[in-house]
């Protein structure tokens, strides 16, 4: 059993921009060499999360939506009063959703489901240059 541990680069709009990051979690299996393993992605910052869904324009409007409904920007938290920032409610999304994800492969392939992607979600109210860690255990 080996560790390998890369990481994946995007540029996002915050504002629940959601990025699909499905390819450069494969090319982070293909890159370690290992055929099965786990592959665990990790968002370092409070205001980002990953999760999986079918990415496409219905879905990620549907999901967004859900998260202005039960996390709404127009708020008050005490977040802002503390720092002088807006940013609250990016924290609270990003904890809801969490900032990491784990997916098995097997013979080198990812073991989504065919309208499955990796979906990177930066919550935060400003455009952000994003780094995700990728770390693979596997043999």
């Amino acid at each position: 059993m080996g560790v390998h541990t890369t990481s994946i680069e995007c540029r996002t709009q915050g504002h629940g921009d959601m990025v699909d990051i499905t390819q450069e979690a494969s090319a982070a299996v293909a890159e370690s060499g290992f055929v099965s393993g786990v592959l665990t992605l990790f968002v370092p910052g409070s205001t980002g999360g990953l999760t999986t869904i079918e990415f496409e324009p219905g879905a990620v409007s549907d999901f967004q939506r859900l998260f202005d409904e039960i996390v709404s920007p127009d708020r008050e938290y005490r977040h802002h009063l503390r720092w002088g920032d807006d940013n609250g409610h990016s924290h609270v999304r990003a904890a809801l959703l969490g900032p990491s994800l784990s997916i098995p492969f097997v013979e080198g392939n990812l073991t989504l489901g065919q309208w499955q992607q990796i979906i990177f979600c930066d919550f935060d109210t400003r455009s952000r240059d994003r780094k995700i860690v990728a770390q693979l255990m596997g043999e």
